[in-house]
Formats: structure tokens, C-alpha cells, sequence
């Protein structure tokens, strides 16, 4: 017997007793099966059955599928949430620009970051993070016309949405859903070349004027595969 297969069994027989018992149960079947042969032949029959077995026995369980869903807090109290992901991706972590999460410094420190950075690949559909009109679509820098801002105003909330670096599909006065489309990421590499990720920046304003950190409002949960799909 191979000294792999002795070290399984005897952490097998600490851990299910009766696993073991069931090993030796097949192998001394085996073996009065085996009666007729050559010493040398039987011991290598059983060998091989007690190495079957304890590879059986001892495989690891596979672990449970996951995937990460994103959920919206629920402002209205229907039961179902209000905002969404724009782009499905996690907020955009440390890089040669910052960070980019609620708060973080900018200019440095002079002052916060408003919003928070969503990861994209430049050309994704970006969606809406709320129901509600297109109020404004504007330049993210007056000197840059290339990058844009898409604001939504759901008057029933009181609450706006302004998804930046986007190249718009919607016009202002289109009504909008929450998680439809509402245009395409840009890549920023030229306006921040050097490793900054790409990204849309979402900033979520309440009613009286204030920005508010969209995470609170949008977070991750990661469900089994088959709970997410029928969700």
C-alpha cells in the first residue's frame, strides 16, 4: 500500500468512522474474492480497491456557485429598489489618480470627491441608476467636450442622478427607466493618460442639493446562482 493512501486513510478514520468501516467492508469482499490468487496479486487487488475507495470517500465537496447581484435601497417603501449599478462593475479602487470612492481627496486635499467611480470598459452601455427624466446633459469639463454628463431627476423621490463620461443616447425631456439604457462609456486615457481606470462617475444629489454616497444606495450581495437567476 502506498504511503499516500495510508496518511488518507487515517485522516478519513478520524474524520467519518463509518466511511472507514465501509472501506474495509469492500476490501474484505475483495479480498475472499481474490482467495484463488497469488499472494503478491491479492495484495495488489486490494491495495488498488482500498485507493479507490479512500479517493471516493475523501474528495472535497465542490463549493456552491456564486455571483455578485447589485441591489438598490428602497426610498419609496414598494419592495423593490430604486437604483442600480450604471455600469455592473465595483467601484474603482487605488490608481496612479487616486482613489475613487466617496469622499476621497482631491487636489490634494483642497477638496472631496463628490461622487463615486464606477469600473467600465470604454464602449459599455452604461444604464440608468434611477427612473425618472432627463433633466440636463452637459460637459463634465468646460474645456473638453469630448466627455459628458447625463442628469435624471425623479421628481417622485426627490433625488437626481448625473452619470459622467458618457457618450448620451437620450435627450433631455426623455423619460427614462431605471436600469434602461442610457448611452456608452468613453475611455479617459488621453484626458488622464498614465493609469487611471476607466470608469463613469455617478453622483447621487437629494433633495436639498446634497450629495450622497451612492454606495449607500447601492450595494453587492453575492447569492447562489440559482436564487440570482430567478430573481
Amino acid at each position: 500500500m502506498k504511503l499516500g493512501v495510508r496518511a488518507r486513510l487515517l485522516e478519513l478514520a478520524e474524520r467519518r468512522p463509518l466511511a472507514i468501516l465501509a472501506v474495509f467492508g469492500c476490501v474484505a469482499a475483495t479480498a475472499a474474492a481474490a482467495a484463488p490468487l497469488s499472494q503478491p496479486a491479492t495484495r495488489q487487488a486490494m491495495a488498488s480497491v482500498v485507493e479507490q475507495a479512500v479517493t471516493a470517500q475523501a474528495a472535497p465537496e465542490e463549493p456552491p456557485q456564486v455571483v455578485r447581484v447589485w441591489t438598490g435601497a428602497d426610498l419609496d417603501g414598494d419592495g423593490r429598489g430604486d437604483f442600480t449599478n450604471p455600469t455592473g462593475h465595483a467601484p474603482r479602487e487605488h490608481d496612479s489618480y487616486g482613489q475613487g470612492e466617496f469622499g476621497a481627496r482631491r487636489d490634494g486635499g483642497v477638496r472631496r470627491h463628490e461622487g463615486v467611480d464606477y469600473v467600465a470598459r470604454a464602449g459599455q452601455t452604461v444604464v440608468s441608476p434611477i427612473s425618472g427624466y432627463v433633466t440636463k446633459i452637459g460637459f463634465a469639463y468646460a474645456e473638453d467636450q469630448n466627455l459628458k454628463f447625463v442628469e435624471i431627476t425623479n421628481p417622485a423621490l426627490r433625488v437626481a442622478a448625473r452619470v459622467f463620461y458618457v457618450n448620451p443616447k437620450v435627450d433631455v425631456g426623455q423619460p427614462v427607466a431605471m436600469g434602461r439604457p442610457l448611452g456608452t462609456a468613453k475611455s479617459l486615457q488621453r484626458k488622464y493618460p498614465g493609469g487611471m481606470t476607466d470608469h463613469v462617475h455617478l453622483e447621487i444629489i437629494d433633495r436639498r442639493g446634497v450629495r450622497i454616497d451612492a454606495t449607500r444606495m447601492i450595494t453587492a450581495e453575492y447569492r447562489p446562482t440559482e436564487i440570482a437567476s430567478a430573481d
